[in-house]
């Protein structure tokens, strides 16, 4: 595990390419990044996922956000300071090498740690993420490469919530964005949440 602080998008990118064929090659064991990122937009690899960036580039501009191609799976999504981000890197060889399984393990994660905070976060049927009522807590986005997994989940606690309408989140126009922070009043510290959620992702992966 690997906490790393404020990361910008780019070199987050290029840190777990990097890692993924270390990951492949045996050269590191199996890692969870946890982070931040300053205000940037990720687009998936879904071809309808620039459209759904509403701002345009002066708005953009005037927030000082960046827009970024990624690889990932999913569509687009926002990602800023007080947002938790988990890239694992795990080799998924030989006994869980079920995509739909991993993505269920990731909001299992996500499920708990609000379930910490006395939060009954769920799941939506035919949607990825972790949702509280009708409103996102966690966004999930993955990249399997020959099981070696990269990219992963972004948890909110007190990101700014309104950097959000600036896309439509996920392509899904009919529902909304919350975090930890709004849904009690007053946020926990980031290095509290990040200790509870790395504690649930090595229950739910073994680790």
């Amino acid at each position: 595990m690997r906490r790393l602080g404020l990361v910008p998008y780019g070199e987050a990118l290029e840190l777990q390419k990097a890692l993924v064929e270390e990951r492949r090659a045996g050269h590191v064991p199996d890692l969870l990044l946890v982070l931040q990122h300053p205000p940037v937009i990720t687009l998936g690899v879904r071809r309808d996922s620039r459209s759904h960036v509403t701002a345009t580039e002066g708005q953009l501009a005037l927030h000082g956000i960046e827009v970024h191609e990624t690889g990932r799976g999913g569509d687009v999504t926002y990602h800023g300071p007080g947002q938790i981000v988990g890239y694992p890197i795990l080799d998924l060889r030989p006994d869980r090498c079920d995509v739909h399984r991993y993505v269920r393990d990731l909001e299992e994660v996500m499920i708990r740690v609000c379930a910490d905070y006395g939060v009954a976060a769920h799941r939506v049927q035919g949607l990825t993420g972790t949702w509280v009522g009708a409103e996102k807590i966690g966004a999930i986005g993955v990249r399997i490469s020959r099981w070696i997994t990269s990219h992963g989940f972004a948890f909110n606690v007190h990101t700014r919530l309104d950097h959000f309408q600036l896309i439509v989140p996920c392509g899904i126009a009919d529902r909304g964005v919350t975090s930890l922070g709004k849904l009690l009043g007053n946020a926990p510290s980031i290095v509290e949440v990040e200790d509870r959620l790395i504690r649930r992702f090595a229950e739910a992966f073994d680790m």
